[in-house]
């Protein structure tokens, strides 16, 4: 509690609305667009303690050793394996199937640097662990950070990243220049 109160107030002094709902569900992938900036992380890990959620996300396992394998478990780091994408997508869906509660944050841009098109992975591992994508976002202009909606994906990877970039037209970045929901 003493965490979540002091999470809002530094949102607050900031200057961040926050948007008080969360996932409705024990187990979803959060997808966190624009990710154009550090910022994003401590923004994104502020609200979610502010409304009571534990996220996790998706780290090298490389990272975890003493004291900042501590950390990191703590923040909701989750140790895995990336030298294979298809394995590590296999990897998170048993963690799924091990877990009663997961709220996994990933980035589908995968870098805060521009790119022609999301990784895929978000969206596959929410297919095979059967479970909805919650659509996440920071707006810097207006100074929001929330959800947009719940997602279910279909069987057309194609077609729902898609409607799922078009949640993103309104929605101001960081930095602008390197987030391109169109593609």
């Amino acid at each position: 509690m003493l965490f979540k109160n002091f999470s809002r107030l530094i949102l607050k002094i900031w200057g961040w609305k926050i948007d008080p709902n969360k996932p409705r569900v024990k187990k979803c992938v959060m997808i966190a667009a624009p990710h154009t900036s550090n910022w994003d992380f401590i923004l994104g890990f502020l609200y979610s303690r502010s409304i009571g959620s534990k996220i996790n996300f998706m780290i090298k396992k490389e990272l975890f050793f003493f004291p900042l394998g501590v950390l990191l478990k703590w923040m909701g780091g989750i140790p895995v394996d990336r030298r294979n994408s298809n394995r590590m997508v296999q990897q998170v869906v048993n963690i799924f199937n091990l877990r009663d509660h997961i709220h996994l944050t990933i980035t589908p841009e995968g870098t805060r640097e521009k790119v022609s098109e999301w990784k895929k992975g978000f969206y596959y591992i929410a297919r095979r662990a059967h479970v909805p994508i919650y659509v996440g976002y920071l707006d810097y202009r207006k100074k929001e950070i929330g959800f947009i909606t719940e997602f279910f994906p279909t069987d057309n990877a194609d077609s729902d990243i898609r409607r799922i970039k078009s949640f993103y037209t309104n929605i101001t970045p960081r930095h602008p220049e390197r987030f391109s929901a169109g593609n």
